[in-house]
This record gives C-alpha cells, sequence and structure tokens, in this order.
C-alpha cells in the first residue's frame, strides 16, 4: 500500500554497447528532458543489463558552494562547475547556436 507522499521512479529501459556510450545516451536524455521540474538529472545512472543493482552515475552531481550541483559528467577532470564548459573549437558556451 502506497501513501500520498510516496514517489515513483521511471525506469525507461535504453540499449548501449557500452558503459561510456550509456553515459553519453543518459546524460542526452536527462538534458533533453530537463525542462520537466520532476526530473532529477544528478541522480541518472545506468546499469548493464544483467546487473541492474550496479548503478554507474551519468553526471558528477557534486555538492557546490551555494547549493548548486556539478554538471559535468561522472569522474571528470576539470574542476567542478555548475556551467556548461565552452566549446574549444569556437570559444562559445556549450549549447550556444552559431550566428551567420
Amino acid at each position: 500500500m502506497t501513501d500520498a507522499n510516496t514517489r515513483w521512479v521511471i525506469h525507461l529501459p535504453v540499449t548501449a554497447t557500452d558503459l561510456p556510450r550509456a553515459r553519453i545516451l543518459a546524460r542526452t536524455a536527462a538534458r533533453a528532458l530537463s525542462f520537466l521540474t520532476e526530473l532529477d538529472p544528478g541522480e541518472t545512472t545506468v546499469s548493464a543489463e544483467d546487473a541492474q543493482s550496479e548503478h554507474h552515475r551519468a553526471f558528477c552531481d557534486q555538492l557546490l558552494p551555494g547549493g548548486r550541483r556539478c554538471i559535468l559528467r561522472a569522474e571528470h577532470l576539470h574542476p567542478c562547475t555548475d556551467r556548461p564548459p565552452r566549446s574549444p573549437h569556437n570559444n562559445r558556451p556549450y549549447g550556444t547556436p552559431r550566428h551567420r
């Protein structure tokens, strides 16, 4: 039996060929759905099909000063940040459209 305060988690099976690709796909899906207030992208994890009790984080999600969380991929090498990195190829913030 559940009460009114019970939270439900959606499990949406999507397959990938290996852990790095699974993490990329999970981060992409989480970012694409980030307009949903119910979504908690920092808790996005992936698991092997036959080892679903072993979860691997897609995002770092480290708590930062001011209460924000790191948005970089899990196991990143750069300092944690709550802002997308700039693209090294064109020095534009990640996701910013090109002006022509």
